[in-house]
C-alpha cells in the first residue's frame, strides 16, 4: 500500500466523501423497515389510507434521496480509484524505465505487461469497491443489530449470534483464497509470455510448420490457469451458500420466537416484518461484503505483485549530472578495457573473460567471432548497458562508471543487433536520436546511413508514417533507419552491432565509405559476421567464447590467428580475396 498512498493523497476529499454519502444512502435504507413497520402496524391495522400514503410518500422520498447519495458516492470512488490507478501505472512504467538490463533480463517483459495492465486493473477495482463498502456494509450490518435491539431485545440476541458467525465465513476463505489469487495471477504471466513470444514469432513458428505444437503448449498454460482459477472459484464459491444458510436459519429463529410474541400481545406483526427485514438486509450486505473481500484478495495479490517490481532497484547507480572533468590520462584514448569480465545474473559461466584492449579517437574497430562468442556483451560494456563484473571499461579517459547517464548516453550511439523503430513516422524515428537535429541534418544522416533513396521514394518522405516495429518497411530499410537514427546523435564513440548483416555487399560497401568520411574524432566498433565488412577496420578483435583470441590488422590476422583465418577462409575459400 506504500505506492498507493502517494497517489491516494491527492484524492484525500474522494475517499472521504464516497463512503460518507455510502453510509448515507445506509442509513435511509436502515429506516425503511421502521417505516414499513409503522404501515403495517398503524397505516394497515387502523386502514388509514392517508397515513399509510404519506408514509408510501416518505419511502419514494428517502429512495431518491438514497439513489442520489449512491450516485455521489460512485462518482467520488471512480474518481479515486481511477486517478490513484493512472498515477501507480505511471509509476510503475517510470520505474521500468530506470530499470537495468540485468533486471529486465531476470524479470521477463510478459510479467511487466501483466502487471501494468491486468494486476493494475485488479488494484483500481478492488480500490473502487473498497471505498463503497468497506463502511456501508459493516454500518448496515451492526446498524440493523441495534435497530433489532429497540424493537425486541430477546430476538435481537439471535442477530448477536449470526453476526459473527457469518465474520468467522468469511474472512476464513479470505485468507485462503487470498494467496491462492497470487499463484493464478502467476499463471497468467506464462500465458502473457507465450501470447507474445508466439506473435512475435509467427513467421518463424508458420515457416517451420509449428502451429499444432505451440497451440498445444498455449492450451496447456491454459488449461492450468483455468484449473487454478477454477479450484480458488470453487473455494470462493462456498460464501454464497454458507452465509445464505446462517442468514436464513437465523430468519426461521425470529419467525420462531417472533410468532410466540405477537400471541402474547408482546410485539406486533410489522415489528416481525421489520427484524425479517433487517435480516435480509445483513444477508444482502454480507454478500455485497463477501464479494468486496474476494476483489480485494485478488486486489492485493495484483499490487504485492506490482509493489515487487517497484522495489526491486538496479544495480546500476549513475553519478549525478556534473562538468565534464579535464581528462588527465591519455586524452588521445576513446575506449580502454583493463582485465574486464563478465557474467549474466543467473549465469554459470562467464560471457567475457579478461578482456583487455585500447582504442583511440577516431579509429575503425572491427570486432568478429563464432556464434555467442561475446561480440554484443562486450560492445554493451561501453555504453554501460551491464557493469564489468571485474575489471575496468574507460571512456575518453575516465571509467565509464564515473559518467552521468544523460552525458554517457550522448557521447555513445549504438545500433542494437535486433532493430527496432517505433510507430509514428520516418521523422520521429530519426528525432528519437536527437531531438533538436534540423532537416538538413537528418537527410545527411539517411545520406550516409544509405537510407537516402528508399526515403525520397515515399510519397511524404520524412513524413512517411511507420507502423509499430516498422512492419511496412523491409529488414534492410530498418537497419539503416536506425543507422541513420543513431548518425543523427553525433556521438563520439558509434557502435554498429551486426547492423548491416540484412544489406547487400553493394550497400553494405558504401555504408563504409561514408562512415569512413565521418569527422576524424568519431570512434567506430563493427561487429560483424562478414570479414569483408571489417577488413579495413584499423584493428579487429577476434573473440572466441568470451575471450581475445586475436588483435591486429586484416592481413597480420590471416597470418597469426587461425579462428580468424577459419572463418575468413569460409567465407571466400583458400587464396581468395574479398571484394
Amino acid at each position: 500500500m506504500k505506492y498507493l498512498k502517494i497517489y491516494l493523497k491527492d484524492y484525500k476529499r474522494d475517499s472521504i466523501l464516497a463512503p460518507l454519502f455510502k453510509m448515507l444512502e445506509a442509513m435511509f435504507d436502515l429506516l425503511v423497515p421502521v417505516v414499513v413497520a409503522h404501515i403495517i402496524n398503524v397505516g394497515i391495522a387502523n386502514r388509514d389510507r392517508k397515513d399509510i400514503l404519506g408514509c408510501c410518500g416518505i419511502l419514494v422520498l428517502m429512495a431518491i434521496v438514497g439513489l442520489c447519495c449512491s450516485f455521489t458516492a460512485q462518482y467520488f470512488a471512480a474518481r479515486a480509484a481511477i486517478g490513484s490507478a493512472t498515477g501507480l501505472r505511471h509509476m510503475l512504467f517510470a520505474h521500468i524505465q530506470k530499470l537495468g538490463f540485468s533486471e529486465m533480463d531476470t524479470i521477463g517483459s510478459s510479467t511487466l505487461i501483466t502487471r501494468m495492465t491486468s494486476d493494475i486493473n485488479q488494484v483500481q477495482n478492488g480500490l473502487n469497491l473498497f471505498l463503497r463498502l468497506f463502511l456501508r456494509s459493516p454500518f448496515i450490518v451492526f446498524g440493523a443489530m441495534v435497530m433489532a435491539f429497540t424493537i425486541n431485545g430477546k430476538i435481537a440476541l439471535v442477530f448477536v449470534v449470526t453476526i459473527p458467525v457469518l465474520s468467522v465465513i468469511i474472512f476464513g476463505l479470505m485468507a485462503v483464497t487470498s494467496p491462492l489469487y497470487k499463484k493464478v495471477q502467476g499463471k497468467l504471466d506464462v500465458i502473457t509470455g507465450n501470447a507474445r513470444e508466439n506473435l512475435s514469432g509467427v513467421r518463424v513458428i508458420r515457416a517451420f510448420g509449428r502451429e499444432k505444437q505451440e497451440t498445444e503448449n498455449f492450451s496447456r498454460a491454459n488449461g492450468e490457469l483455468v484449473k487454478g482459477q477454477l479450484f480458488v472459484g470453487r473455494i470462493s464459491a462456498l460464501m454464497n451458500p454458507l452465509t445464505y444458510s446462517v442468514v436464513n436459519i437465523g430468519i426461521i429463529a425470529i419467525l420462531w420466537t417472533g410468532s410466540r410474541s405477537v400471541d402474547t400481545g408482546v410485539l406486533m406483526s410489522g415489528d416481525i416484518v421489520a427484524l425479517v427485514n433487517y435480516m435480509s438486509q445483513i444477508l444482502v450486505e454480507l454478500v455485497k461484503l463477501a464479494n468486496l473481500i474476494v476483489t480485494m484478495s485478488r486486489a492485493m495479490a495484483s499490487l504485492g505483485r506490482v509493489e515487487q517490481i517497484l522495489d526491486t532497484e538496479t544495480a546500476m547507480e549513475f553519478p549525478a549530472k556534473t562538468e565534464e572533468k579535464i581528462r588527465k590520462r591519455n586524452a588521445e584514448e576513446a575506449v580502454r578495457f583493463d582485465h574486464v569480465s563478465l557474467s549474466y545474473a543467473q549465469a554459470g559461466e562467464e560471457s567475457l573473460s579478461d578482456i583487455s584492449f585500447s582504442v583511440k579517437k577516431g579509429e575503425t574497430i572491427g570486432i568478429i567471432g563464432g556464434t555467442g562468442s561475446g561480440k554484443s556483451s562486450l560492445v554493451h560494456l561501453i555504453p554501460r548497458f551491464y557493469d564489468a563484473t571485474s575489471g575496468e571499461v574507460f571512456l575518453l579517459g575516465r571509467p565509464v562508471k564515473e559518467w552521468d547517464k544523460e552525458t554517457l548516453r550522448q557521447k555513445v550511439g549504438i545500433v542494437m543487433q535486433k532493430v527496432q523503430v517505433f510507430s509514428g513516422t520516418i521523422r520521429s524515428n530519426l528525432l528519437m536520436g536527437n531531438e533538436e537535429a534540423t532537416e538538413k541534418e537528418m537527410w545527411q544522416a539517411l545520406r550516409d546511413a544509405q537510407a537516402e533513396e528508399f526515403v525520397r521514394k515515399k510519397s511524404e518522405g520524412l513524413d512517411e508514417p511507420v507502423e509499430q516495429g516498422g512492419r511496412n518497411l523491409s529488414g534492410g530499410q530498418k537497419q539503416r533507419l536506425t543507422i541513420a537514427r543513431a548518425l543523427v546523435r553525433k556521438p563520439e564513440i558509434l557502435i554498429l552491432d551486426d547492423s548491416s548483416s540484412a544489406l547487400d555487399y553493394a550497400t553494405d560497401a558504401a555504408l563504409r565509405k561514408a562512415l569512413k568520411n565521418l569527422p576524424s574524432n568519431v570512434t567506430v566498433f563493427l561487429v560483424s559476421q562478414r570479414t569483408s565488412s571489417i577488413r579495413h577496420a584499423d584493428h579487429i578483435l577476434v573473440l572466441d567464447d568470451g575471450k581475445t583470441v586475436g588483435w591486429g590488422t586484416h592481413e597480420e590476422l590471416l597470418e597469426s590467428c587461425q579462428i580468424y583465418r577459419e572463418i575468413y577462409e569460409s567465407q571466400y575459400g583458400k587464396g581468395e580475396s574479398a571484394v
